[in-house]
């Protein structure tokens, strides 16, 4: 250990932060990593353009084409993130000879992937595919009016979440599988109620196919408002709120998903009191839910603060969700999974006990200095610590491996 890491460990501890515990806890947080990063959501069914309100931007060369690409530069980038890691799948994703249609997917589609996960002895997630198909009827899945159309869709989610129970019993480690629909209207509809109400329905016809926790969780994800569904969107947040609450679903909170002034970090703690367990998919909408690469911002540190100071790490899933083609795609990933990784380990290493302290006495001038000094104590030597005993490269050395990685691998695929 270097002189300035024993340095930063010794200032901490003055606040009465343990740094090795910091690291021993943040060791058992996975971060799932999102494998539609890689290719800018195109999946392996050829099913045509990007839709259901879903838009990647950028021509970045190198983009994955084939499954083992795609294992190839996850791989890759696994090797530059500290931590502990997940994978999130999403159904246009299988691979098969059998050519199923989304309905009839089977875990035989996903036998690569789940060999691949268990060489790596990693956790996968798992999200069916509710957009980019023809049977996604005038931009709408489970509220559709035609009931063949919603029987499709309900398939789908059904079969998924069979592939999910045998990924999280294959693996021993749990799969959550999150459902999110594109459904809404460009312009103001008359009738909110009914598509609502077929909605529900659908996900009760769903839920009715019941699995074993151990095995598969089951997520609702809302959203405020998509492209061509900027008027109404029938999964809202109080739609899913009141839908996990009432069914023992874990409710996913999207970063991207709310109005721009509203943040799901204040969200975390409210929902868990009524909730056993709440799903995040962090990104980073700018101005609309454009789905960027996180940065190290008050929000995300946020986000980290409230699932560190409450415990919540065992309660909430953290997943990350953006793509972004504007970029090395690699680069990418290893941006944003660092990150989470840096503010869940600055949660960490704020002074707890001093902090409690002194808002239980209402103290309130203590404790503004010292969430204030926290922002500016010797974090980086900590960080590369905690990078070097993962076995990565602690400080720009993996900007270096990435543009190496591009010269020798993605160059070659344009």
């Amino acid at each position: 250990m270097g002189k300035m890491f024993e340095a930063a460990k010794s200032a901490y501890a003055e606040m009465g932060v343990d740094v090795e515990a910091a690291f021993k806890r943040l060791d058992a947080i996975a971060v799932s990593m999102h494998c539609w990063q890689g290719d800018d959501v195109s999946g392996f069914e050829s099913a045509g353009s990007l839709d259901g309100g879903l838009a990647v931007t950028g021509n970045y060369p190198g983009r994955a084409r084939t499954p083992e690409e795609l294992r190839g530069d996850i791989d890759f980038a696994m090797t530059l993130i500290p931590g502990k890691k997940r994978l999130n799948l999403h159904a246009i994703y299988a691979e098969s000879s059998l050519k199923n249609d989304r309905d009839a997917l089977t875990t035989a589609d996903f036998r690569n992937w789940l060999d691949w996960a268990k060489e790596r002895k990693m956790g996968l997630d798992f999200n069916p595919t509710m957009f980019s198909h023809p049977m996604a009827k005038n931009g709408l899945t489970l509220t559709h009016p035609d009931p063949a159309i919603r029987k499709f869709w309900i398939d789908h989610v059904n079969a998924c979440r069979r592939i999910a129970a045998d990924f999280g019993r294959e693996l021993g480690d749990t799969c959550v599988t999150n459902i999110w629909i594109p459904d809404g209207f460009k312009d103001t509809p008359y009738d909110r109620l009914a598509p609502r109400a077929r909605l529900k329905e659908s996900l009760d016809t769903i839920f009715e196919l019941k699995f074993d926790k151990k095995y598969n969780l089951d997520a609702v994800e809302s959203k405020l408002f998509g492209i061509g569904a900027e008027s109404c969107t029938f999964g809202s947040h109080e739609f899913y709120l009141a839908y996990a609450v009432k069914n023992d679903k874990l409710l996913c909170l999207d970063a991207g998903h709310f109005h721009p002034t509203e943040v799901i970090s204040d969200k975390i703690s409210s929902c868990l009191l009524f909730l056993d367990d709440i799903l995040l998919h962090v990104s980073r909408g700018v101005r609309w839910d454009s789905d960027h690469v996180i940065t190290l911002s008050d929000e995300l540190n946020a986000i980290a603060a409230e699932i560190i100071r409450h415990d919540f790490d065992r309660r909430v899933h953290i997943g990350l969700d953006y793509f972004d083609a504007s970029i090395n795609r690699i680069a990418a990933w290893v941006l944003g999974m660092r990150n989470m990784s840096k503010a869940l380990l600055q949660a960490l290493l704020e002074p707890a006990d001093l902090l409690r302290q002194a808002e239980e006495k209402f103290d309130f001038t203590s404790r503004f200095a010292w969430l204030e000094e926290a922002k500016t104590m010797n974090f980086a030597p900590v960080w590369e610590e905690y990078c070097e005993r993962c076995g990565v490269p602690s400080g720009p050395q993996w900007l270096m491996q990435v543009k190496q990685y591009e010269r020798d691998v993605l160059a070659r695929r344009d």
